[in-house]
């Protein structure tokens, strides 16, 4: 019999009751394995409800309080990261080193609003006139939705609630539903932790979930990490509802390899950047742009490399990639190698016939590595979000920066060379939020905030970092006179001299 995941509202688990449920399967088996409950409009009503309230008091309490609760948090979270990441490979099907990663990025989060008591201290500007001081401040926006992507079900989900309960609200996390058991054992976590029922909420569900947050009444925020046409409707849409949107879309990220770079440390990047984690993530390099006459031996690397890479079940220690997350995207994945050749790429490895023994009813597909890719062909245009590498040839860096300054997506580009003058230039001129230098997957530690521009991006904040405490939070200035002591009403003595 499957499991079912059910919602986690006002600080325990609360059963289903719209009695829609979606299918959660095994990438690696095909088989399904749990049903999740989906949200109807009451369910989601009640879990603002339940934050709406917890809000009341989270609101006020201390910062000693809350950075308490988070720290607890971290030590638990620490402890469960081998739990949590079985049941990220078990849903999602990335290997298990990988779902360790996911967790250890997400720990990054969480360790930065456990010191949140230093990016909340306001500024104080005194005798701006005579007795007169200026001070600003920032306060919680009460209740904060988030509305998380499969490709990172824990990692993704602690970019956003540990600032936001750190800050003071209170959070409602509509996470996949392709695989929703990592947002409740880490909601699990929290409850263990010392968080007061209703701070932290979990809905799962569709569109009904999604478009019900979006038009809540009492939800301030929404932050949101997609596919860029879902990202643009959840800025559109939430935004004409009057709230603060910070949704992060698609990416195509280009690597740009000019002649003097060291090819093998170039080639284990692209690798690493482009088949890590089958392809599903954001800040994947799809795109390598090689500069002159370096580009058959660069294909050439890359190619005896990916051959290399073996294919497997997440947690099965020697796999070193997994399988795609259902079928149906595998299927689509593969229609972008099988129509390279028509459109006017040169197919170097076809992936699209893998399969895994003992598994053949797994979401399998091999490693793709596209050469000679017209910017007109799909499989450059699309974001694919799979194993599969284009690699476009340009004669000169010149000619390598406007190809990528103009794709529609800004999210992560890197350049490998050894020349400084050139990835100086390369950092300031190129267009896109996330810079790599040497680093194919300039993914920025805690600390910095991670966004993209042009249609990576809908809104005015990144996301985590300054600007993840910026988000959650809104400024008030308060001008302050008080008379001078010695200015008391005839009668009243407070101590002070009468002669200044």
């Amino acid at each position: 019999m499957t499991k079912t995941v059910n919602h986690w509202i006002g600080g325990k688990t609360v059963e289903g009751a719209s009695g829609t449920y979606g299918p959660v399967t095994d990438p690696a088996t095909g088989a399904v394995t749990t049903r999740v409950a989906f949200a109807s409009v009451d369910e989601v009503d009640a879990a603002v409800a339940a934050a709406r309230e917890a809000y009341a008091t989270w609101g006020q309490s201390s910062l000693a309080q809350r950075t308490t609760v988070l720290f607890k948090f971290r030590a638990l979270l620490d402890a469960n990261r081998d739990a949590i990441a079985e049941l990220i490979t078990a849903e999602h099907g990335k290997v298990h080193s990988d779902a360790l990663g996911e967790v250890a990025r997400g720990l990054e989060i969480v360790d930065l609003a456990c010191g949140i008591t230093t990016q909340l201290k306001g500024e104080l500007s005194t005798q701006v006139s005579q007795r007169v001081d200026v001070s600003s401040i920032r306060q919680p926006l009460g209740v904060v939705a988030g509305i998380t992507p499969f490709n990172f079900p824990a990692m993704v989900p602690m970019w956003m609630f540990p600032i936001a309960i750190a800050c003071g609200n209170t959070f409602v996390l509509k996470p996949s539903e392709k695989d929703p058991s990592a947002s409740m054992k880490i909601a699990e976590l929290l409850g263990e932790a010392g968080l007061p029922d209703g701070v932290f909420n979990v809905v799962h569900g569709d569109k009904v979930a999604v478009d019900a947050l979006l038009a809540h009444p009492d939800v301030a925020a929404v932050s949101f990490v997609g596919s860029t046409p879902i990202a643009r409707y959840i800025h559109t849409t939430a935004s004409a509802n009057g709230k603060r949107v910070q949704a992060l879309g698609g990416a195509k990220n280009h690597m740009l390899v000019l002649p003097d770079a060291d090819l093998d440390a170039a080639a284990d990047a692209a690798v690493s950047a482009a088949y890590g984690s089958a392809g599903e993530r954001c800040m994947a390099i799809s795109a390598v742009v090689a500069v002159g006459s370096i580009g058959d031996e660069l294909v050439e690397k890359i190619r005896e490399r990916a051959e290399k890479i073996k294919i497997g079940p997440g947690n099965d220690p020697t796999s070193e990639m997994g399988p795609l997350i259902t079928a149906a995207h595998r299927d689509k994945v593969a229609s972008y190698v099988a129509g390279a050749a028509a459109q006017g790429s040169e197919v170097v490895l076809d992936g699209t016939g893998h399969t895994v023994d003992g598994f053949e009813n797994g979401h399998w597909i091999g490693l793709s590595l596209l050469d000679r890719v017209p910017v007109t062909a799909d499989a450059y245009k699309d974001e694919i979000f799979g194993p599969v590498l284009c690699v476009l040839r340009v004669e000169s860096y010149d000619e390598g920066l406007a190809l990528i300054n103009a794709s529609p997506f800004g999210n992560g580009t890197a350049i490998f060379t050894r020349d400084g003058g050139a990835a100086r230039r390369f950092q300031l001129e190129v267009e896109a939020g996330m810079v790599g230098v040497n680093v194919p997957i300039p993914v920025p530690v805690g600390y910095h905030s991670f966004g993209g521009w042009k249609d990576s991006l809908f809104g005015d904040h990144h996301i985590y970092g300054n600007d993840g405490t910026h988000f959650y939070t809104r400024g008030k200035v308060v001008t302050t006179r008080w008379p001078d002591p010695a200015d008391a009403p005839a009668g009243v003595d407070l101590g002070f001299p009468r002669n200044h």
